[in-house]
């Protein structure tokens, strides 16, 4: 004979003893408590079915009730699934929005830089043929330190674009004075002049500008997607302490052990409840709204002044007009505009979102407690559970956060010990927010203590002192007869030749080469 058995029988036995003659006596059944706990998934075999007599109960009232021992604990550790899975499921918008919208802007930030690299070898070929194919390199490293940079890559966009500008004026020095041989240490010494003589114009600097600003709000706005999608993932998936489950059971499945599977917790109760298991959450919601306030400007300025489009867009036009004077060419490429104008409403519909994100954490509560399955409303305050039976539940509400629940009436929580886990976030949150305010700005957090480039400094210029080396070797080969097969380079050099040699220029390389003799 099962246990529960004989503790039924003893109670009503001694009920009887103790009615009047001819007293119609009926045990309390468990009918539905039984059928609400097969629903759950669980076995009958121990449930009893009508109420026995309570003692044995850790965590519900101890007083007749339908729960054995094993009832309880299982259904203790049900409570704790439900809980586990209520947070994710609450909190599925948030880390869907960080999920599904840094994998839409790193496709189109990376297929705006393919689709820019395509359009300026496009465009090179076109206008300066072999003479562009032979030196297509110095482009190729560009946009491949670009896209180094953009993917996290230790790369100081200051001193790689200075790099590829002297680089560019090395090959052009080369080109127009093709009847001279230089050694590297003379080439390396003309590049050192660059800033000094401008030979590319005023470009070079407004480029540098444009580029490293938008890619430093690119690269850090989606290094903040991350971490945001880093921090949501961690934060949602949480492991209550056993205070906070002993209170789950006694707000969701104690009204079972007390013959009332069907009413549901008072809203007010299941508020208390929730802010004394999600209080370490709650605290970093500080943390949070600032770091999403910080992502909303970096995505103002990739929107405005810092806008990618504006940079790569017509970057081919950009270093062409420096190359060749030209003006810009009407020729563009479609697809880069279309491209542009689907990230542009992907930054927008980022924005949105991230709005939206705002006091998640603190919010937890509110929007668990309102989901219909899980409480009773606000509507129904006298026909609820209270954690003792059907009625109102009277204690107020607590504040949000770890300290404000010292004298929660649910929940036993040491407010001395904060969670180590959420302070290791709040701290992920704080350091990425620091990045997005530095960005907003234009500034790199990790190349702040670059040299300004008024100074004059340059690395690997291979001058000494400001003494060059003198390794100018003559070389008074008359030219070679124009070739019908190489019709195409001539007439590429010759063009790039005519746009160069103008009156400045020549003026420029004359300079250039009194300085490094």
């Amino acid at each position: 004979m099962p246990s529960w058995i004989g503790a039924v029988i003893l109670p009503l036995s001694g009920l009887l003893l103790s009615l009047p003659a001819g007293a119609d006596v009926k045990a309390r059944s468990c009918g539905e408590v039984r059928q609400a706990y097969s629903a759950k998934g669980f076995s009958l075999v121990d449930i009893p079915y009508q109420e026995i007599a309570g003692e044995h109960l850790r965590i519900c009232p101890q007083e007749y009730t339908c729960c054995t021992t094993e009832m309880e604990d299982k259904l203790s550790q049900q409570s704790k699934l439900e809980f586990e899975n209520l947070v994710e499921e609450t909190s599925h918008f948030v880390r869907t929005t960080f999920v599904s919208r840094h994998k839409k802007f790193d496709e189109f930030f990376r297929e705006l830089l393919e689709n820019a690299e395509k359009s300026l070898n496009d465009m090179f070929v076109r206008t300066y043929g072999m003479l562009y194919m032979q030196n297509s390199e110095v482009f190729q490293d560009l946009f491949t330190e670009l896209k180094r940079y953009y993917t996290g890559g230790n790369v100081n966009l200051e001193e790689m674009l200075n790099d590829f500008w002297a680089r560019l004026l090395e090959r052009m020095f080369q080109l127009i004075n093709p009847q001279y041989h230089f050694s590297e240490d003379y080439l390396e010494c003309v590049s050192k002049y660059t800033d000094q003589l401008k030979p590319f114009g005023d470009v070079p600097r407004k480029l540098k500008i444009q580029v490293t600003r938008a890619f430093i709000a690119a690269r850090t706005f989606v290094q903040g997607l991350t971490v945001g999608r880093e921090v949501a993932n961690r934060v949602s998936k949480v492991s209550p302490t056993p205070g906070c489950i002993r209170a789950l059971m006694k707000m969701l499945y104690c009204p079972y052990c007390r013959g009332l599977p069907s009413v549901r917790p008072c809203n007010n109760y299941c508020l208390n409840v929730m802010k004394g298991c999600l209080a370490n959450q709650a605290d970093l919601d500080t943390e949070w709204n600032l770091f999403i306030d910080a992502m909303l400007l970096v995505a103002e300025r990739l929107e405005g002044p810092f806008n990618i489009e504006s940079v790569m867009d017509p970057i081919d036009v950009k270093i062409s007009e420096a190359i060749m004077n030209m003006q810009e060419n009407s020729m563009q490429v479609s697809a880069k505009r279309i491209v542009w104008r689907t990230m542009q409403h992907s930054v927008t519909d980022i924005k949105e979102k991230l709005k939206l994100s705002k006091k998640v954490w603190s919010a937890l509560p509110y929007t668990i407690c309102k989901d219909e399955s899980v409480t009773a409303g606000t509507s129904n305050e006298e026909e609820c559970w209270n954690g003792h039976s059907k009625a109102r539940y009277l204690p107020e509400i607590m504040n949000d956060g770890l300290t404000n629940q010292i004298n929660n009436p649910e929940v036993d929580v040491d407010i001395t010990r904060p969670d180590t886990f959420i302070r290791q976030q709040i701290m992920a949150l704080r350091v990425m927010t620091n990045k997005l305010k530095n960005a907003y700005n234009g500034n790199d957090v990790n190349f702040q203590d670059t040299s300004d480039e008024s100074s004059g400094s340059g690395s690997g210029s291979g001058c000494m002192d400001d003494v060059c080396p003198t390794e100018f070797e003559f070389v008074t080969t008359e030219a070679p007869a124009v070739d019908p097969d190489r019709r195409e380079v001539d007439s590429s050099a010759a063009q790039l030749g005519h746009s160069l040699l103008s009156a400045s220029l020549v003026s420029i390389v004359l300079v250039l080469q009194r300085l490094c003799r």
